[in-house]
Parts: C-alpha cells; sequence; structure tokens
C-alpha cells in the first residue's frame, strides 16, 4: 500500500508519517526541502522518540521522497499508484500544492478506478475542503462532478505537539506522547482508508471545535502571555503562576460553551482539561512561545482560536469572558520584531488606533461588547506591563 504525503517536516514525518507506517504503508513523502528530501531518498528510514522520561524511540522504515519542484511527473505518477494522500503542510500552503495534486488526480481518473481520499492534516478548520477547492480551482466544469465521484477529501482534526527542534540527526523528530486524529467519515468516497489511530465520526464539527477551542486556544494564551511577561517557552510560561492560572481560566471559559454547545460530558471535558494543561507543561517538550505565537493576524481572525470561543462564550453561557479576552489582548500586544504578522498589528495600532486595528483583524462590530472588553483589557494588561 502505498501513502503520498505533502509535507516532509517534523510533523509530517513525526505524527502522520509514523502512523501511515505502523498501519503497513510505504510513504512517499513531496515536498520542496531539497535537504529533507535528500535525505530520506538516502536513509529510508528515520527515528521518531516520545518526549517523556523513558525516550521511546521508533524506527520508521519503508519510505522515500520527491522533491515536487525538480519531479513533478515522479508525484504525479506516485498520486496514480496511491491508496490514500495526506499534507501536513501549513494552511498557506494548501494553494500551492492543489496544481500538481489537481494533474495528478485527473492522470490518475484516466488510469485507475479506484476511489482516492485526500486528507488534509492542518491546524484548521475544513483543511480538505479548503484543499479541495484549490484542486477543483484548476479543473474543468465538466472535470468537477466526474471528481466528486472519484475523489474524497474528508476534512480531519489532528492534535499533536510537535516543537521546533534541531537535532544532530537531521531526520529524527521528537513529538508529544498524547496525539489525536479524527476523520469525517461521511466524506469518505469509496472504502475507508486503513490506518491506524484515526477516528471515523460522522459529525466532525464537535471534535474540530473541542480541539481548537482547548489545545490550539490554550497554547496561543500561553505563548501571548508568555511573551507578555518575558518567558521563553511554553513549559516555562506554564510554571509561571499567572500565566498558568490565566490558562486554566480562557479553558475553563471554552469548556463552558463547549459542553453546553455539543453537550459534551462536563466531568469528562475537565478531565480533557486538564490533560491539555500537563501537556502543555512536559518538561521534555522545550518549545518557544514565539514560534506557538506566530502569525497572529490569523489567530485573532474571527473565527480562530482567540475571538470565536470569546464571542461563543457571550452567545451560549451569557456571560463576559474574563480570560479569553486576556488572551485576545496579549495577541494584540505581541510585538515580536522576527513575526511579519506582529510587526502589521503594531504597524497599524500605531498609524491607525487600536481600535481600528481591533476591527480590521477581529472584524468585530466597534459596538459589540466583546469589543469594548478587548479595548479594556488591553489598556489593563499594556498598563501592567508598563509597571513591571
Amino acid at each position: 500500500m502505498l501513502a503520498v504525503h505533502f509535507g516532509a517536516g517534523n510533523i509530517g514525518r513525526g505524527f502522520i508519517g509514523s502512523l501511515l507506517y505502523q498501519s503497513g504503508f510505504e510513504t512517499c513523502f513531496v515536498d520542496v526541502n531539497s535537504e529533507l528530501v535528500d535525505l530520506i531518498a538516502e536513509k529510508k528510514e528515520y527515528r521518531v522518540v516520545l518526549a517523556e522520561d523513558a525516550k521511546q524511540e521508533s524506527i520508521i522504515r519503508n519510505v522515500r521522497a520527491l522533491n515536487s519542484q525538480q519531479n513533478p511527473e515522479k508525484v504525479i505518477e506516485a498520486i496514480v499508484e496511491a491508496e490514500v494522500v495526506t499534507t501536513a503542510v501549513g494552511p498557506h500552503i494548501l494553494q500551492f500544492i492543489a496544481p500538481l495534486l489537481a494533474e495528478g488526480l485527473r492522470k490518475r481518473y484516466s488510469k485507475v478506478e479506484k476511489p482516492l481520499n485526500i486528507i488534509a492534516c492542518e491546524n484548521m478548520i475544513g483543511g480538505s475542503s479548503l484543499l479541495k477547492e484549490k484542486v477543483y480551482e484548476h479543473l474543468t466544469e465538466e472535470e468537477k462532478p466526474l471528481f466528486d465521484e472519484r475523489f474524497g477529501f474528508p476534512d480531519s482534526a489532528v492534535d499533536r505537539i510537535v516543537p521546533n527542534q534541531t537535532n544532530e540527526d537531521k531526520l529524527m523528530v521528537i513529538v508529544e506522547p498524547f496525539y489525536e486524529w479524527v476523520v469525517d467519515e461521511t466524506k469518505i468516497v469509496g472504502e475507508t482508508p486503513a490506518i491506524q489511530g484515526i477516528t471515523f465520526v460522522k459529525d466532525l464539527v464537535p471534535y474540530i471545535e473541542r480541539k481548537l477551542f482547548t489545545v490550539n486556544t490554550g497554547h496561543a494564551i500561553a505563548a501571548y502571555l508568555g511573551y507578555h511577561f518575558g518567558i521563553a517557552t511554553i513549559n516555562e510560561a506554564m510554571d509561571h503562576e499567572m500565566v498558568h492560572s490565566l490558562v486554566e481560566g480562557a479553558l475553563k471559559e471554552s469548556g463552558a460553551f463547549l459542553t453546553k454547545k455539543y453537550d459534551f460530558d462536563v466531568e469528562a471535558h475537565s478531565q480533557y482539561v486538564l490533560k491539555i494543561v500537563k501537556r502543555f507543561s512536559n518538561p521534555h517538550i522545550s518549545d518557544e512561545v514565539t514560534r506557538v505565537a506566530r502569525s497572529p493576524i490569523r489567530k485573532l481572525g474571527p473565527k480562530d482560536r482567540l475571538v470565536s470561543p470569546a464571542q461563543q462564550y457571550m452567545d451560549v453561557v451569557g456571560d463576559e469572558p474574563t480570560y479569553l479576552v486576556k488572551g485576545i489582548a496579549a495577541a494584540l500586544l505581541y510585538d515580536f520584531a522576527g513575526d511579519e504578522e506582529a510587526v502589521q498589528v503594531q504597524k497599524t495600532i500605531q498609524e491607525a488606533g487600536l481600535e481600528a486595528a481591533i476591527q480590521e483583524f477581529t472584524k468585530l462590530d466597534g459596538s459589540s461588547k466583546l469589543f469594548r472588553l478587548i479595548v479594556e483589557q488591553y489598556h489593563a494588561l499594556k498598563e501592567s506591563k508598563v509597571k513591571a
């Protein structure tokens, strides 16, 4: 069985590639990073090490790699032969792999009748749907209904912390022990991919929101508040009493609307939150706050991990969020010079004013209660930093 996986980075190798190998697949990694592609082609294996006391190690074999810029025709042939296609390239890169994927699917359609599923394993809502949209931009109107019958793009929710790392062995990946991969089975065409570790569900939205508004929300708030207090890494930030308390408070608020909206068991969700907080505190994972905090414009978006849970808390619970709003304020204060989006946020605040910046990045109505709460918390948090 052949799996074609776009993205040979740490998440691709340490999470998706690992599960594909454990499920009996040969994995063909597709990337533009010549160094990684050449190393995988040469070694034909790599190590995955768990970030825990025992440092359990696995050898991932039966792998090869192709450079999509240098060998697009070989990538197309691999797609023709594949049993499944997966991605872990980052939300912004999906549009760039779409043209080649479209060509591969077009050739496959002419040669192979067996259906194929393409699963985007990205840190976003509707990654596979977005990829399908971008692929279909390269199809004719006649091709689209034919592709609908032959190719599935089931959305998924993925969760595993794979921090930035520099290892002497450039293929080795350190990952946390915990992982979750949930896939919408209603969008699968043909047979369900035989991948161990996937949980197939009929309604993915509750799982996506649970993950996004617990893991991603908590991770982002720990990063922005950690940066605010001059702390370098996430685990160190979680050792800071105030950051720890604020993250827990934010996850209690997001949990309040999630359990009510989706009828999750309250105690089970509380245990889930405790597990997430423990993961952030893992001393074996030294994840820089600036990595987790990167791209604040995307994270401040109306449907993303900061604004959406705060708004939904107000709508579903009927109360004012305190801790989630502090997280939004910290994101607006994030001024790391090495992050282009952070620089743009600060420039907008300086040139257009705070309220105009909030409206631009969050899309909130300037007269809304949440908007006013953000303004208040921004000034309070900024003042606390000045006093410190």
